[in-house]
């Protein structure tokens, strides 16, 4: 590897500060906007979807299992696919270890896709994955919170995805949503992100970014070409 400019510990220490200096303005971004993030509005969920669960029928207020918030990971998964998606595999092995601090904070974590029971249970097995997935075969759930998309909206190039401002082609799409429960004891919709909003939920990305050669995807075909599922890198 080619090295940058090479110079003192003590050029090398300002550089780091005034690099520093940056990445506090980030930080005090990035907090700014997880306040406004928990400040959004909240939307009733009306709509009772029922899911294929390994224990049976479950409802959206089911899958909360007893806590206050929700966070749904919407897996590629199509119906008649034999695997996950590569990158989907990807974030959730990020979740994996999640699971039980997410608990403790009153909040639970579930996938949803849109394959069929079985075929989920069988590639969690595989991955050695062990939080809740369940299936939304039977119901519009992925539709209604646009990521996936009948055959007549991945025609020509109308916005479709990521609230409408880029169109996605393809059969399914990944993001996350989170629900809340009120006091009331609805459930409501608090917040949902696609695309690059992804990213801040992949720690070994994160990992990629402070290393000299970042996420090094500048020279594939497409940004994420290198990403196997974990059980497939030679």
């Amino acid at each position: 590897m080619k090295p940058n400019d090479v110079v003192s510990r003590e050029a090398w220490l300002a550089a780091r500060r005034e690099l520093l200096a940056a990445e506090k303005q980030l930080t005090h971004q990035r907090e700014a906007v997880a306040v406004a993030r928990r400040k959004l509005p909240w939307v009733k969920v009306e709509k009772e979807y029922v899911f294929d669960g390994p224990d049976g029928e479950v409802t959206l207020a089911d899958l909360f299992a007893g806590r206050d918030q929700l966070i749904v990971y919407h897996f590629m998964f199509g119906p008649d696919w034999e695997e996950g998606c590569p990158s989907c595999s990807f974030w959730a092995d990020q979740y994996q270890g999640s699971v039980v601090h997410l608990a403790a904070r009153d909040t639970t974590l579930v996938a949803i896709s849109r394959g069929p029971l079985e075929a989920l249970q069988a590639y969690r097995k595989r991955m050695g994955w062990d939080f809740t997935w369940v299936s939304s075969a039977n119901n519009t759930f992925n539709f209604d919170f646009a990521v996936s998309f009948p055959e007549e909206r991945r025609e020509g190039d109308a916005p479709n995805y990521n609230f409408g401002t880029v169109h996605f082609g393809m059969e399914e799409a990944p993001g996350l949503s989170v629900f809340a429960r009120g006091d009331d004891g609805a459930v409501y919709h608090t917040y949902s992100t696609y695309a690059r909003g992804l990213d801040p939920f992949n720690g070994a990305y994160q990992m990629l970014d402070v290393v000299p050669k970042g996420r090094d995807e500048d020279d594939l075909p497409y940004s994420m070409a290198w990403v196997r599922r974990h059980d497939s890198y030679e």
